[in-house]
C-alpha cells in the first residue's frame, strides 16, 4: 500500500479522507489543513491523524492528495514534486497555464507522476459508452447547477464547464482551432453562466453550456457521429446508444425505419449499455495508485489536465 497524505479538509477533502481510509491501495498517513481548530475536531471525531506542518506530512508520505482551493495548487504541488512525491491534484490543475506548464516540467525533472481530478472520466455512465464514441462530429453538453457559494471564487468555466472540456478532449483526437464564447456574471464577480463553441481542426464542433444559478441540476452530454447518437447523463448515471443501419429487406411490424428523399431506408436500433455502479472519486484515486505501481500513464495525466485548463482559459479570455 502507498502511504498517502491529504492537503485540505474542506467539503471535498473530507470525502477524500474517508475514501482513502477505505481504499485497499493506500495507507492514510494523515492530513493538513490551515484551520487548526476545525482540523483538530475532525481528527478527534473521525481519527484521521492531523499534521500541523505541510512539510512533515510530505516527508511521511509517498503520495500527496491536494484538495485545496485552486489558487494554492501550484505552490503546494511544486513543493510536493520537489520532495520526489507523487501528486494527485483536484481540478483545475492550477490557477494559470504558466503554473501548470511549470508543474509538468518539474514532474519530468523529478521523475514523479501526477494525476488531475477530472472525476467525470470515471463516471460509470461515461465509462459504459466511451468505446462507442468514435470520431464524433457534433457534441452538445449542458452542466447546470443550483447556486452554491462554494466554488464561486473562480468563473463557472473553471468550476463546472472544465469537466466537459476534459471529456470532449478525451474523445476528440484533434486540435481546437477556433473558440467562440460568452459569459455573464449574475450573482458572483465572475461569470456564472457561460456558453462556448469549440471548432476542431477535423471539423468536429462542440457546444458547451454551464450555469451555477439554475433552478435544477443537469449534467448531460450528447455525441453525434456517423450512424450513431450517444447520450450520457452524468447526474443519473445512465447512457444510451442509438444506431442507424441499412434497413433489412423484410421490415418487421415493430422495426423503426426512416426513409430519406432518395429512398434510402435506415433502421434505428436502441442500445442501453450496462452501467456498473462505482464510486468515481475512489476509482480515480485508486487508478492513480495503480499507475504509480505499474509505472504507467495516469488516466488523467498532468499534461491532459493542463490542456483542459488551456482551453478553459481561452474560453474565459474570449468572453
Amino acid at each position: 500500500m502507498l502511504k498517502i497524505g491529504v492537503l485540505g479538509a474542506g467539503h471535498l477533502g473530507k470525502i477524500h479522507l474517508k475514501l482513502v481510509q477505505q481504499s485497499k491501495e493506500y495507507e492514510l498517513v494523515g492530513f493538513y489543513d490551515p484551520d487548526t481548530k476545525a482540523a483538530e475536531v475532525l481528527s478527534a471525531t473521525l481519527g484521521y491523524p492531523f499534521f500541523n506542518s505541510i512539510d512533515t506530512l510530505i516527508e511521511a508520505s509517498e503520495v500527496i492528495d491536494i484538495v485545496t482551493p485552486t489558487v494554492s495548487h501550484f505552490e503546494l504541488a511544486q513543493k510536493v514534486i520537489r520532495k520526489g512525491r507523487h501528486v494527485f491534484i483536484e481540478k483545475p490543475i492550477t490557477n494559470t497555464l504558466e503554473e501548470a506548464q511549470s508543474l509538468l516540467a518539474l514532474a519530468y525533472e523529478f521523475g514523479v507522476k501526477g494525476q488531475v481530478g477530472h472525476v467525470e472520466r470515471f463516471n460509470p455512465a461515461f465509462k459504459a459508452v466511451k468505446e462507442h464514441i468514435n470520431n464524433p462530429m457534433f457534441i452538445e453538453t449542458h452542466r447546470l447547477a443550483e447556486f452554491n457559494p462554494r466554488g464561486t471564487d473562480v468563473p463557472v468555466v473553471l468550476d463546472l464547464m472544465i469537466h466537459d472540456i476534459d471529456i470532449i478532449l478525451s474523445v476528440v483526437h484533434s486540435e481546437v482551432k477556433e473558440i467562440h464564447a460568452s459569459g455573464i456574471a449574475v450573482i458572483s464577480s465572475s461569470p456564472d453562466i457561460a456558453n462556448a463553441r469549440l471548432l476542431f481542426e477535423n471539423g468536429c464542433v462542440a457546444n458547451l453550456t454551464a450555469s451555477r444559478i439554475s433552478m435544477k441540476n443537469m449534467r448531460k452530454s450528447r455525441f453525434f457521429q456517423k450512424d450513431a447518437y450517444i447520450s450520457v447523463d452524468f447526474l443519473t448515471k445512465t447512457s444510451e446508444v442509438v444506431r442507424m443501419k441499412d434497413a433489412p429487406k423484410e421490415i418487421g411490424p415493430f422495426d423503426m425505419v426512416l426513409q430519406n428523399a432518395e429512398g434510402i431506408k435506415k433502421q434505428i436500433y436502441f442500445e442501453k449499455p450496462e452501467v456498473t455502479d462505482n464510486n468515481a472519486i475512489l476509482e480515480e484515486l485508486e487508478t492513480f495508485a495503480v499507475a504509480i505501481k505499474n509505472n504507467s500513464t495516469p488516466v488523467v495525466s498532468l499534461k491532459q489536465g493542463t490542456k483542459a485548463l488551456e482551453i478553459a482559459l481561452q474560453i474565459i479570455n474570449s468572453f
